[in-house]
């Protein structure tokens, strides 16, 4: 039984602007990956999940209910750091704290106690106004006001930006440990590294719309291999392209003076290597697909597309 649902979800802003006909599930202690750029439809789609706005058509389900109409029953039970943080003003950082405890009505305080040791906030840092506050500090307070309550579920939008290094590894690392103990999360970003080494399962978007949805690991035992092979002249790099197009497997993905990056699927790897004998190679190297070199599949025409990192 899926623990979150998203299905066939439409909101369409104009221009272009909105999502599509958005479906997928996330099951019970899953982490599942939403990638995609700024602007794709992941906060979108996630405003619907949280109950914040009503779909056109579709419905965004939690614990099997409405999220729209069901948002103060499952407020206690989901933890959620937005994309965008705005905290309220006139409000320390401590007050802010106070309020969201009351909202969720849980006050555990050694979770909080263990969640502002862990990413460093200290008490004379929290008794400042939220308004002065870095952006840093800001996201370090949505962090630790999203998990405090130890919920059953994470809504997580871009939960790093504005972090600095050290804490975005602490809060993967923190990941890593709610995966373990069985928390569902929903994790949406663009950064490569964060979903590859967390999630289960990935869903991409584009333009609004589900591009592609696959289990992880497929990806990281699949048998298409990427090669990069620097010839000695490159009169051998054009003969060899001319004759890889016998190969059915084989893609061309960069074409550079003397050197051909391409993917080749494992099955087809002996005859390539039987064409390359022929040929004066300097050097040969490979490598699995990597999620980014995936994800670009999609975006191979939209390479600036507003910072996808690795």
């Amino acid at each position: 039984m899926n623990v979150i649902e998203v299905q066939n979800l439409t909101k369409d802003y104009g221009s272009g602007r909105g999502v599509y006909d958005v479906s997928f599930g996330v099951g019970n202690g899953e982490v599942f990956g939403f990638l995609g750029p700024n602007g794709a439809g992941k906060s979108t789609t996630i405003r619907h999940l949280m109950g914040f706005s009503a779909p056109d058509s579709g419905r965004t389900l939690i614990f099997g209910k409405p999220t729209f109409e069901s948002y103060h029953e499952i407020l206690n039970r989901v933890g959620y750091i937005p994309g965008e943080i705005a905290l309220p003003a006139g409000l320390t950082g401590w007050e802010f704290i106070r309020m969201m405890q009351d909202l969720q009505k849980i006050h555990n305080t050694a979770r909080l106690d263990r969640m502002l040791d862990m990413f460093e906030l200290a008490d004379t840092v929290l008794k400042g106004d939220t308004k002065r506050m870095s952006l840093g500090v800001k996201r370090k307070l949505a962090v630790v006001t999203a998990f405090m309550s130890d919920p059953e579920v994470l809504i997580l939008d871009e939960p790093t930006s504005g972090l600095d290094p050290v804490m975005q590894n602490r809060f993967i690392e923190f990941i890593h440990e709610e995966k373990r103990l069985g928390k569902t999360i929903l994790l949406s970003s663009h950064i490569f590294s964060e979903i590859d080494s967390t999630c289960d399962r990935i869903a991409i978007i584009k333009d609004g719309k589900i591009v592609s949805e696959f289990i992880a690991d497929d990806l990281k035992h699949a048998s298409k291999k990427f090669y990069q092979i620097d010839f000695e002249t490159e009169a051998d790099k054009r003969s060899f392209t001319e004759k890889a197009q016998a190969i059915p497997s084989m893609d061309i993905i960069k074409d550079d003076a003397c050197t051909l990056f391409l993917s080749v699927d494992d099955a087809d790897m002996n005859a390539a290597i039987g064409m390359l004998s022929e040929y004066a190679v300097a050097k040969f190297s490979n490598r699995r697909e990597s999620l980014e070199d995936y994800f670009m599949k999609f975006y191979k025409e939209d390479r600036n597309f507003g910072g996808a990192l690795s």
